[in-house]
C-alpha cells in the first residue's frame, strides 16, 4: 500500500489529509481515471466543486473504488462547494442534496461557500452582461446560517470558506454558530499569502490552498516566467532530487498549508503526493518567499464591482 499523507485536525476536531487532488478544468472522462489514479497512489482528500461539472465522474470512481475494496468511504475526504448562483437561503440545503446525489454519498466531509459574493440565480453558472459578472447583494451572513443547517442535517460533517478574505472572515466569525474550519485560497510562491496564513492560523482556521503550481497553463504576465520554470526552483529541485513541482508543493505545504494540485496524469499525480518524505531548509523556504509578485491566476475580476468582492483589501 503507497504511503499516505499526513493529517492536519480541524477545529471541530476532525482530521483533514494534508494533500489533495485537485479536480478543476477536466474534460469529461479524465476526472474519472485522475480519481481512480490518486487513491491508487495514497490519495484520501479530493477536492472538487458543482462549479467544476464533475461531481458526477468523481462520484464514479469513488464508488468504483469502494466496491473494489480499495478504500473505505469514511478514509476518504471529499470537499464540494456552493457555487455564487445559489447563495440565496432557501437554496443552499437543496444545493447541497444535489451536490451529494451527484457525488452519490450521504454526505460531505466539507462543503464551502466558493466566493463570498453571490451571482444571479439560474441555470447559468456565469451570468454576465457585456463580460461583467450580474451580481446580488445576498449577504453571506445569510447564506452560512444555510450551511450550518447542512451540518445540522448530517449533510455535511465541516463547513468552511474559500477566497475570503481577513475582513470577512472576522465578519463571519462574529456572526457564527459553527465555526469555519477552512478558508481555501489561492497560494504558490508568486503569491504566497503570509498574511492571510498568519491570520487564519491565528483563529485556528485551515487554509487549502488552490493553484499551488500556479497553474503552468496559463501565461503569465510581462513575460514572466511560468513557475515551475523559475530557475531558483530548478536548482533546489536538483539540490533535493525532487522534480519543481515537489519542491514547490513541500514550500506551501511548510506555508502551513494544505495543497491541493491538479493533476490529471497518473505520473505526476503520483508525483505529487510525495513531498512528506524531505523539507525545505529554513533559508530556502526565505529564499522561495523573495518569489512572491502578489500575483493572482485567479482574481475573477469580472465580479470587482460587488461590494462582497475579497481582493481589494491586501489580505
Amino acid at each position: 500500500m503507497p504511503p499516505l499523507a499526513p493529517t492536519v485536525k480541524l477545529n471541530n476536531g476532525r482530521d483533514i489529509p494534508a494533500l489533495g487532488l485537485g479536480t478543476w478544468q477536466a474534460t469529461p472522462g479524465e476526472v474519472r481515471e485522475a480519481v481512480k489514479h490518486a487513491i491508487d497512489a495514497g490519495y484520501r482528500h479530493i477536492d472538487t466543486a458543482a462549479v467544476y461539472r464533475n461531481e458526477s465522474e468523481v462520484g464514479e470512481a469513488l464508488q468504483e473504488k469502494f466496491k473494489e475494496g480499495a478504500v473505505k468511504r469514511e478514509e476518504v475526504f471529499v470537499t464540494s462547494k456552493l457555487w455564487n448562483t445559489c447563495h440565496r437561503p432557501e437554496l443552499v440545503v437543496p444545493t447541497c442534496k444535489k451536490t451529494l446525489a451527484d457525488l452519490k454519498l450521504d454526505y460531505v466531509d466539507l462543503y464551502l461557500v466558493h466566493w463570498p459574493f453571490a451571482y444571479k440565480e439560474g441555470d447559468e453558472f456565469y451570468p454576465a452582461e457585456n463580460g461583467i459578472a450580474i451580481t446580488t447583494d445576498i449577504d453571506y451572513l445569510d447564506t452560512w446560517k444555510q450551511m450550518e443547517e447542512c451540518v445540522n442535517l448530517g449533510l455535511a460533517k465541516s463547513i468552511g470558506v474559500s477566497n475570503f478574505n481577513s475582513k470577512q472572515l472576522s465578519r463571519l466569525l462574529e456572526a457564527a454558530t459553527i465555526k469555519p474550519v477552512i478558508n481555501q485560497i489561492e497560494c504558490h510562491p508568486y503569491l504566497n499569502q503570509k498574511k492571510l496564513i498568519e491570520f487564519c492560523k491565528q483563529r485556528d482556521i485551515v487554509v487549502t490552498a488552490y493553484s499551488p503550481l500556479a497553474n503552468p497553463s496559463i501565461t503569465m504576465p510581462a513575460g514572466g516566467l511560468p513557475l515551475l520554470q523559475n530557475p531558483k526552483l530548478k536548482l533546489l529541485a536538483a539540490k533535493y532530487k525532487k522534480t519543481v513541482a515537489q519542491v514547490v508543493l513541500r514550500y506551501v505545504f511548510q506555508l502551513g498549508t494544505v495543497p491541493i494540485p491538479k493533476s490529471f496524469t497518473k505520473k505526476r499525480i503520483e508525483e505529487n503526493i510525495h513531498i512528506f518524505d524531505f523539507e525545505l531548509s529554513n533559508d530556502d523556504v526565505t529564499d522561495i518567499s523573495k518569489l512572491n509578485k502578489n500575483y493572482r491566476v485567479f482574481p475573477h475580476a469580472q465580479a470587482k464591482h460587488s461590494k462582497y468582492y475579497p481582493f481589494h483589501d491586501e489580505f
